[in-house]
């Protein structure tokens, strides 16, 4: 899953992900308290439950057309 981790892992993904209007758009980390970017990356990541379902769906998709996980005779 690391791969699909990396794909998706950004702060715009994450549920503690903010986007704060004002006279300006600003990006913020309401878990972290700190201004972010949506490109940037932590540790602490929580995906959203529409990532987590995206990232369901290529790992299953992924198993269907993996060559090593088909039986052979």
């Amino acid at each position: 899953m690391s791969q699909l981790y990396s794909r998706f892992h950004c702060c715009a993904t994450c549920i503690h992900f903010e986007v704060v209007k004002a006279e300006t758009t600003s990006y913020r980390c309401a878990r972290l308290g700190f201004e972010t970017k949506p490109t940037y990356q932590f540790n602490c990541w929580e995906p959203k439950e529409v990532v987590k379902k995206k990232m369901e769906k290529e790992k299953s998709l992924e198993k269907v057309d993996d060559p090593s996980s088909k039986k052979t005779e």
